[in-house]
C-alpha cells in the first residue's frame, strides 16, 4: 500500500487580523527550511505548474499580509482568511503544499494549517521520517499556537476518524496544547518530548508509521485509548 501523508495544525476560534495571520506565517515560512529543503520556497497556486511557477511568494510579512487580505470571506468576516502554497516540485508525487484558514472566530470553521507530504521520491524519502515529521509539527506548534497538530498517514485517518466534528485524532507524530491537560505516561516505544513551553509532542513510532504494521496500528489505538482516559482529546469546539 502507497500510503499518503500529511501533517496538520488545528485551533479553534481565534479572531486574528490579517496582519496577525501573516505574523504568523511569516513565523512558519522561516522555520520550514530547516525542517528540509523542500520547504525552502513556495509559489501560488495558479491554472496550470508553468503558471504557479511565475507566482514565487515572497516571504516578508508584507508581502504575506497582501496574500492573507486576498483571501477574505467576502461574506462573513467571522470566517477569517484563507491561503494556499505549492513548493514546485518537478515531480507530482514527490512536492508538496499547503491550505491555511486563520482568523476565523466561528465554530462554524477550524481554524488550521493543513500540508500535504510528498508521498514518492527523493523529498519524500527524507521527509517520511520520524524526525522530519517531528520537527514539522513542531514548527506548526510553535507559529501558530494551535490546540492540537498531527503528522499522520492518510490511511490511519480514515481508519480512525468516527465523523466527531473537529475531533482530535493522534497519529504518527501528535502535538497536544498545554491548556489541554496532562499527558499520561504511554508505553514504548513512545517517546514524549515538550515543546517550549506551550505543549507536547508525541512521538509514536522511530520508524514511518504504516496501517499496514499491525503493531502499529495496535500501539495507536492503546495510545489513543490513554490520552482519551486521560482527557485530553476533546474536540476542539468543547474547549473554552
Amino acid at each position: 500500500m502507497n500510503e499518503t501523508y500529511f501533517a496538520g495544525a488545528y485551533w479553534g476560534p481565534r479572531k486574528e487580523s490579517a496582519e496577525e495571520c501573516a505574523q504568523r506565517a511569516e513565523s512558519f515560512f522561516s522555520i520550514l527550511p530547516r525542517v528540509d529543503s523542500s520547504f525552502a520556497n513556495w509559489f501560488q497556486q495558479g491554472k496550470s505548474r508553468k503558471d504557479a511557477l511565475k507566482r514565487p511568494i515572497e516571504l516578508s510579512r508584507t508581502a504575506l499580509e497582501k496574500i492573507v487580505r486576498r483571501g477574505r470571506d467576502r461574506v462573513f468576516d467571522d470566517l477569517g482568511f484563507r491561503f494556499s502554497a505549492w513548493n514546485g516540485a518537478s515531480d507530482d508525487y514527490d512536492g508538496s503544499s499547503f491550505n491555511v484558514t486563520c482568523g476565523g472566530s466561528t465554530n462554524v470553521v477550524c481554524n488550521r494549517c493543513v500540508l500535504n507530504l510528498p508521498n514518492r521520491g527523493p523529498n519524500a524519502e527524507r521527509v517520511l521520517t520520524s524526525s522530519v515529521v517531528s520537527r514539522l509539527v513542531r514548527s506548526m506548534a510553535i507559529a501558530w499556537d494551535p490546540d492540537s497538530a498531527v503528522g499522520m498517514s492518510s490511511s490511519h485517518l480514515q481508519m480512525v476518524d468516527k465523523g466527531v466534528p473537529f475531533a482530535v485524532l493522534p497519529g504518527w507524530v501528535t502535538y497536544l496544547a498545554r491548556h489541554r491537560g496532562t499527558v499520561p505516561p504511554l508505553p514504548a516505544p513512545v517517546h514524549i518530548e515538550l515543546v517550549e513551553d506551550k505543549g507536547t509532542l508525541i512521538i509514536l513510532t522511530p520508524e514511518r508509521f504504516t496501517v499496514g504494521n499491525p503493531e502499529h496500528v495496535a500501539l495507536a489505538e492503546r495510545v489513543r485509548d490513554l490520552l482519551d482516559r486521560a482527557g485530553v482529546l476533546k474536540p476542539l469546539q468543547l474547549q473554552s
